[in-house]
């Protein structure tokens, strides 16, 4: 299989369609092992047979089923636009099948616990402040990690209370944000970003040497406080984001709301990401059945 091939695609999806670089990466990874494989069994083009063959060997490799419908979801794309750009003929025969998986729901935090976490930067040392602003407006917003990393400081409307974000594919949202998360960004930069990246640049978020602060970096901060209120649960920066769409869902707020304050092309993609938990279940059945 031709290097050419999969550095045509990789450059179409960033260019064209415009995907994020996390998951123009993933592609090139996906793409990289069947690339190698073709290469151990010296097979210049890919057909139905040695595709098999390809998705045989992922499952001795132990790879799980969810991470195997990932690999084929991005091996049906690559081959459509071989097809698509002409480079190579007879993929519309090949047929390759999806294994089930469960769909797993990332974990949330109680409000509750969402409360405690804002308190925990004050007594850090360093940039507490800095941590608290992105704590704050990541459980404000529900911004995804590199949307976050990615804001100016003119991306803000404290008057309208409003963040203008750029997400998945250039796609530009304007999101609410509360008192609370407008407060704590406001101490931030009088108090830290004022001294470290003044006339440096104008990102919102910064490290230590007053540089731009990366998705990884904003990932391991907001990790590290997590795991102080989690209770041993598991926990991922992602939960943040998925507590903030829960607690909305909670309180009444409508899913196609959500949906556009997530910044999701699909309703479905959204109902996937919320969940009332069984409490609320539960006061809403013998509030509102009659005969509960």
């Amino acid at each position: 299989m031709q290097d050419e091939w999969i550095k045509s695609f990789l450059s179409y999806l960033k260019d064209q369609k415009h995907y994020s670089p996390h998951t123009v990466t993933s592609y090139a990874a996906d793409l990289g092992d069947l690339h190698n494989f073709c290469r151990e069994k010296n097979l210049s083009v890919p057909d139905q047979s040695s595709l098999e063959e390809f998705l045989a060997y992922l499952k001795q490799k132990n790879f799980s089923n969810r991470t195997i419908a990932r690999k084929i979801s991005a091996l049906k794309s690559f081959l459509k636009f071989l097809s698509r750009t002409g480079k190579l003929s007879g993929t519309a025969n090949i047929h390759l099948r999806t294994p089930k998986f469960e769909q797993k729901l990332p974990s949330f935090l109680q409000e509750r616990q969402m409360e405690d976490i804002m308190y925990l930067p004050t007594t850090k040392p360093g940039l507490g402040y800095r941590d608290r602003a992105i704590l704050e407006l990541f459980y404000s917003s529900g911004l995804r990690l590199a949307e976050l990393a990615n804001l100016k400081v003119d991306s803000l409307d404290s008057r309208e209370g409003t963040v203008k974000v750029l997400g998945k594919r250039n796609k530009e949202r304007i999101v609410p944000v509360g008192d609370k998360a407008l407060e704590a960004i406001d101490t931030y930069l009088h108090k830290e970003r004022a001294k470290l990246a003044a006339g440096k640049h104008d990102f919102l978020f910064v490290n230590h040497n007053g540089g731009p602060i990366t998705p990884r970096s904003i990932a391991r901060i907001v990790k590290w406080y997590l795991q102080k209120v989690s209770e041993g649960a598991r926990v991922s920066p992602h939960t943040i984001r998925h507590s903030f769409a829960t607690h909305l869902l909670n309180r009444g707020a409508d899913l196609r709301a959500i949906q556009e304050m997530l910044g999701h092309s699909s309703l479905s993609t959204t109902q996937k990401y919320t969940h009332l938990d069984i409490q609320h279940l539960r006061k809403v059945y013998h509030k509102s059945f009659p005969r509960a």
